[in-house]
């Protein structure tokens, strides 16, 4: 059973810059996709960027597509997210998460972290 800690969120004026961090332990993380997904107020949870076991593949949501870059470092078991030019939509808690596959398969995360707190202002 693999654990997620994630870490970096906080609040940011709108146009600004957070790199959040995902730290895994339990098992390694470094033949499985990972992801970032993230739950605003009254709304459901929504995917936000996935990258494959290699880092060879990536995958994120229109609204992000440009702003967002994830990322990965096998060796440290750690999965970023950056997040430039942020916005007051983008508001959320942001979830890391564990595939049991090694390409991209939203439905397929099934291990989550607790969530960090990613607040931008206007």
């Amino acid at each position: 059973q693999v654990q997620l800690v994630e870490s970096g969120g906080g609040l940011v004026q709108a146009g600004g810059s957070l790199r959040l961090s995902c730290a895994a332990s339990g098992r390694t993380i470094s033949t499985y996709a990972m992801a970032w997904f993230r739950q605003a107020p009254g709304k459901e949870r929504e995917f936000v960027a996935g990258i494959s076991w290699t880092g060879s593949s990536t995958d994120y949501t229109d609204s992000v597509k440009g702003r967002f870059t994830i990322s990965r470092d096998n060796n440290k078991n750690t999965v970023f997210l950056q997040m430039n030019s942020l916005k007051p939509e983008d508001t959320a808690v942001y979830y890391c998460a564990a595939s049991g596959l090694r390409y991209i398969r939203v439905a397929e995360f099934r291990s989550w972290g607790q969530g960090t707190q990613v607040t931008g202002s206007s």
